[in-house]
C-alpha cells in the first residue's frame, strides 16, 4: 500500500506531463524533470544552510545574520580564534590609537538602567540546544546631554535624541501588526531612539511602545490624504499633535526602489485600508513622486508650510543619483535660507518589501558613495551645519555604523536587521504575504508565530549592543564619544594593500 500511492502519482505525472505544453523538459523526461524542479525550488534553502560559506550570500550572509541574532538573543558579541573577514579584499578600516580611552574617560549617560531579558545556553549538542531566559539589568549607552543630537533647533518643537541609531521606515502593511508592536515596545524600552513609520501611515501599533516617531509621508500621502487622494492639512496637524510624533519625513525615494511603494492586495486588510484611506484588498502603489511639488523651490515651500503647521522638524529621504541635483539643493538652501532640517540618504543596497529587479540592482548610488557626495557638497556650499544627515543601507554592526558616521552621517537608520530581531529568517517572500515567521505578513494565522513579548526584548538587546559597540570603537580610536568620528579615523585599503586617506576619496 505504501508503494501504490507514489506509483499512482508517478503514472499521473507521466501521462499529464507528456501532454502539457509549458515545459519542454517535462514532455521528454517527466519524472526526472519533476525532480529537477523540486531541487531547483529548494535550492535557496540548500545554499543558505549547506553549500555557501559564512561570508557568502546576498543580501545578507550567514555571518551577517548571526551578527544580528546573537546580540539580540544573548546580548553577546564576543568571538573566538579570529575574524572571518577577508582581509585580502579592499575595504574601510578604523584607525586605532596608540593611546585609547579608558572606560571612565568615555562620555556616556548610563541612566536610566534598562530591564531586559536574555537567553543563556545550558547545553548544546548536534541535535538540540537547551537554554533558558533570565532577567538582566543593562546600561543604556546613551549620549551625554552635551552630545545629544538636535534636529531642527530653530523649530517650535525641536527633536532631541540621545542615541545615534533608529529604525528606518517600515510600514504597517509591509509588516504585520505584531511585528510593528514588538519593534515599538523594544525600541521604547531601550530609549534614546526613534521609529520611522514608513510611508504606510501612522498606526496604533507604532504608538504601543512609547517610542519617539518620525512620521513619514510618501507620494501616496497615506495617513494624511482625503479619500480622493488630496493632501489633508487637517489630518497632518491632528497627527503631528500626538506627543510621540517628533518629526516629519517626506519620502522622495528609497534605495531599493527609486519609486513609490507597493503593497499586494492580499496585505491590504480593512484596518490598513482605513489608515491609508484606500479600498481594502486592492493592490496599492504610490506615485513615483509627489504631485504637491515639481521642483526644488516648490518642495522647499511645501516643507516650510509643513513646518509652520506642525512646528516639527521636516526632512526628506533621498537616494543620491546626480551630483548636479545635490549641488542645486545645496545652492538653493544657501540662497534662500530654506530647506529640510534633515536629509535621510538611503543607499542602493537598502531593502524593501517589494520592488522591481532592475531598480533594486542598478538605480541609485550605494550608501557610502552617496553619503560622501552629499556631505561634501553641503559642506562646499556652507550649509552642512543647518541640516542633519541620517544614513541608511545595511548598517547592522557597530563598525559599519562607525564608518558611516565618519563619512558624514549624524545618525543612522536600520530596517532589515530589526526585522531579523523580531524573527525574520530571510525567506525573501516579503511581497507575497506568506512570510513563514509572521513578520512581513498581515495574515493572522502566520502572525501567530511571532511572540510580541519575546521579540521585543531582542529588539532592545540588539539596539543597546550596537550603542555599546560604538563606544568600544570610539575608545579604540582615542575619542570620548562616537559623535566625534570623522574621516581622520577611517582609512581605505585596496586589494593591493595600498592605503587611501579619506580626503583622497572626496566625491
Amino acid at each position: 500500500m505504501i508503494l501504490i500511492i507514489p506509483g499512482l502519482f508517478a503514472i499521473f505525472f507521466l501521462f499529464y506531463d507528456r501532454r502539457q505544453q509549458s515545459h519542454s523538459v517535462l514532455r521528454n523526461y517527466p519524472l526526472i524533470g519533476r525532480m529537477r524542479y523540486f531541487l531547483e525550488h529548494i535550492g535557496p534553502e540548500l545554499r543558505q544552510y549547506w553549500f555557501i560559506n559564512d561570508n557568502e550570500g546576498q543580501p545578507f550572509s550567514r555571518k551577517d545574520y548571526q551578527d544580528i541574532v546573537i546580540p539580540a538573543k544573548y546580548k553577546k558579541r564576543i568571538l573566538g580564534f579570529g575574524s572571518k573577514r577577508n582581509f585580502e579584499e579592499g575595504g574601510f578600516y578604523i584607525k586605532n590609537s596608540m593611546f585609547p580611552k579608558q572606560t571612565n574617560e568615555l562620555v556616556i549617560d548610563q541612566e536610566p538602567k534598562i530591564q531586559t531579558k536574555v537567553y543563556e545556553i545550558d547545553k548544546e549538542n548536534l541535535f538540540s540546544r537547551k537554554e533558558h531566559r533570565v532577567d538582566r539589568v543593562i546600561d543604556p549607552y546613551l549620549l551625554s546631554d552635551k552630545d545629544a543630537i538636535i534636529i531642527g533647533p530653530n523649530c517650535r518643537k525641536p527633536f532631541r535624541v540621545k542615541g545615534l541609531i533608529g529604525m528606518s521606515g517600515m510600514s504597517y502593511g509591509a509588516l504585520g501588526e505584531r511585528a510593528i508592536t514588538a519593534l515599538s515596545i523594544g525600541l521604547g524600552r531601550a530609549g534614546g531612539t526613534w521609529m520611522n513609520t514608513g510611508e504606510g501611515g501612522l498606526s496604533d501599533y507604532h504608538l504601543k511602545g512609547n517610542v519617539d516617531l518620525i512620521m513619514q509621508i510618501g507620494p501616496g500621502l497615506f495617513g494624511v490624504r482625503t479619500k480622493d487622494g488630496q493632501f489633508s492639512w487637517e489630518l497632518l496637524k491632528k497627527k503631528s499633535e500626538l506627543k510621540q510624533v517628533k518629526a516629519i519625513e517626506l519620502k522622495l525615494a528609497q534605495g531599493a526602489k527609486a519609486r513609490g511603494g507597493h503593497v499586494e492586495a492580499e496585505k491590504v486588510n480593512p484596518e490598513i485600508a482605513k489608515i491609508r484611506n484606500i479600498e481594502p484588498y486592492q493592490a496599492v502603489d504610490s506615485p513615483n513622486r509627489f504631485k504637491e511639488f515639481t521642483d526644488l523651490p516648490s518642495m522647499f515651500d511645501f516643507i516650510e508650510n509643513i513646518r509652520d503647521v506642525t512646528g516639527l522638524p521636516v526632512g526628506i529621504k533621498i537616494v543620491v543619483g546626480k551630483r548636479t541635483e545635490i549641488e542645486q539643493l545645496a545652492k538653493l538652501m544657501k540662497e534662500t535660507g530654506k530647506g529640510p532640517d534633515f536629509i535621510t540618504v538611503d543607499g542602493g543596497e537598502g531593502g524593501t518589501g517589494a520592488t522591481y529587479q532592475e531598480l533594486a540592482d542598478s538605480v541609485g548610488l550605494p550608501l557610502r558613495s552617496g553619503l560622501m557626495l552629499l556631505h561634501d557638497v553641503l559642506t562646499e556650499y556652507g550649509v552642512r551645519d543647518r541640516v542633519k544627515i541620517i544614513a541608511s543601507g545595511k548598517l547592522f554592526t557597530p563598525d559599519r555604523i562607525a564608518v558611516a558616521l565618519a563619512l558624514g552621517a549624524d545618525l543612522v537608520n536600520i530596517a532589515r536587521a530589526f526585522m531579523v530581531t523580531v524573527g525574520c529568517i530571510m525567506a525573501q517572500v516579503c511581497h507575497t504575504n506568506h512570510c513563514p515567521v509572521g513578520v512581513a505578513t498581515t495574515d493572522p494565522k502566520l502572525q501567530k508565530a511571532l511572540s510580541i513579548e519575546e521579540k521585543s526584548y531582542r529588539v532592545t538587546n540588539y539596539l543597546v549592543s550596537l550603542r555599546e559597540g560604538l563606544y568600544n570603537l570610539a575608545a579604540a580610536c582615542g575619542i570620548e564619544s562616537p559623535v566625534y568620528f570623522t574621516r581622520e579615523h577611517i582609512v581605505y585599503k585596496d586589494k593591493y594593500d595600498r592605503l587611501y586617506e579619506l580626503n583622497q576619496l572626496k566625491k
